[in-house]
C-alpha cells in the first residue's frame, strides 16, 4: 500500500453533467473524518475535474471512503501517488469498445447477417468466459466467403470514442509514445491509429484471397499475453519503468496489461475487468485519463 503523504485524489465527472453540487465538500469532509490532512482543491477543469492532495490516510482507505460517500453518483475516482511518475510516457490502448465505440468484428459480421450470433461469442470472450484465441478463430471461421469489400464498409461506419483523439494527441504532444494494440484486425487498426495519431499499431491479420475472406486468421493470434508483452517490451525499449506507463481497455484480454501498467484503466469495462483493475472509468470519456495524469483541460490538444 502507498503511504499517503504523497497521494492525490482526482474526481472526474462527464463534461455534459459536471460534478454534482456539493460533491467536493462532501468528499473533503469524509476524508477529514478519516484523519486525512488535505491540500486546497485544485481544479483541472472548472466544475468537471479536480485534484485533492492529502496525507495521513492510506490510499486504499481514502478511496474506499470516497467511493462510499459518492455511492452511485456519476463521478470517476482515481487515488494514486502524487509523484513525478504521474504523467505517463507510454500508452498502450485497446481498440474495440475503447478507442472506437463498438466491436469491429461484430460490425463486420453484420455484413454477413451474423452479427447476433458472433456478438454473443464476443461478449462471452470479453467477459473472460471463453478462451480468446479459440473464440476468435471460431468467429472468423463463420465469416468465410464474405466479400472483402465488407472491411471497407465496416470501417466507414466506425464511431470514435469521445475524447479518444484528445487523449492521444495530448499525450503525444507531451512526448509520450502511443501504441494501439488490439485483438481485432489490422484492416481496422492501421486506419484507426492513423486517424487518432498513434505512433504504431498491432493486431491480427485476416486472410483474404480472390476478394473474399478465407475464414482464417494469421497465427500466432494477438491476445492477452501479447498485449502485456507489448507493454513490457516497449517500456524496456524506451527505458521507462512501468510506473511511467498507461494501459486502457475493456475486456478480459486487456486485464494483464492493465494490471502491469502504472496507470491501468478499465474503461467502461466488463464486470470481471472492472473489479480486477486498479483504476477504472465508469462514467467519463477518454479525457478522464488525461485528468488522472494531472493534465488541465487548457492543456488538451483538441480532438
Amino acid at each position: 500500500m502507498v503511504q499517503s503523504n504523497d497521494t492525490v485524489l482526482t474526481l472526474v465527472a462527464p463534461a455534459e453533467q459536471g460534478l454534482p453540487a456539493g460533491t467536493v465538500a462532501v468528499v473533503r469532509s469524509a476524508l477529514k473524518d478519516a484523519h486525512a490532512s488535505l491540500s486546497p482543491t485544485d481544479w483541472l477543469a472548472d466544475g468537471i475535474a479536480c485534484d485533492i492532495a492529502f496525507e495521513g490516510c492510506l490510499a486504499d482507505v481514502a478511496e474506499a471512503v470516497v467511493r462510499q460517500v459518492l455511492a452511485d453518483q456519476p463521478v470517476d475516482v482515481f487515488v494514486q501517488p502524487n509523484t513525478g511518475d504521474r504523467r505517463k510516457m507510454l500508452m498502450v490502448a485497446d481498440m474495440d469498445s475503447t478507442m472506437v465505440t463498438s466491436e469491429t468484428l461484430d460490425d463486420l459480421a453484420a455484413h454477413a447477417g451474423l452479427k447476433d450470433r458472433i456478438a454473443a461469442i464476443t461478449e462471452r470472450a470479453m467477459r473472460g468466459e471463453l478462451d480468446f484465441e479459440s473464440a476468435l478463430r471460431e468467429r472468423v471461421g463463420m465469416l468465410k466467403g464474405l466479400a472483402a469489400s465488407a472491411l471497407d464498409e465496416t470501417f466507414a461506419e466506425i464511431v470514435y470514442m469521445p475524447g479518444a483523439k484528445a487523449l492521444v494527441q495530448t499525450m503525444r504532444a507531451n512526448g509520450a509514445t502511443c501504441l494501439l494494440v488490439s485483438g481485432g484486425f489490422t484492416a481496422f487498426t492501421g486506419r484507426v491509429a492513423a486517424w487518432l495519431g498513434f505512433h504504431d499499431h498491432r493486431a491480427n491479420t485476416l486472410h483474404v484471397e480472390n476478394g473474399v475472406l478465407v475464414g482464417t486468421v494469421g497465427e500466432p493470434i494477438l491476445g492477452r499475453e501479447a498485449k502485456v508483452k507489448t507493454l513490457v517490451e516497449e517500456a524496456g525499449k524506451l527505458r521507462l519503468p512501468l510506473t511511467r506507463t498507461l494501459a486502457v481497455g475493456d475486456g478480459a484480454n486487456d486485464l494483464a496489461m492493465l494490471q502491469a501498467a502504472g496507470l491501468g484503466v478499465a474503461y467502461h469495462a466488463k464486470p470481471l475487468v472492472r473489479e480486477a483493475a486498479r483504476f477504472r472509468v465508469d462514467y467519463g470519456d477518454q479525457t478522464a485519463l488525461l485528468f488522472a495524469q494531472g493534465y488541465r483541460q487548457a492543456e488538451f490538444i483538441a480532438g
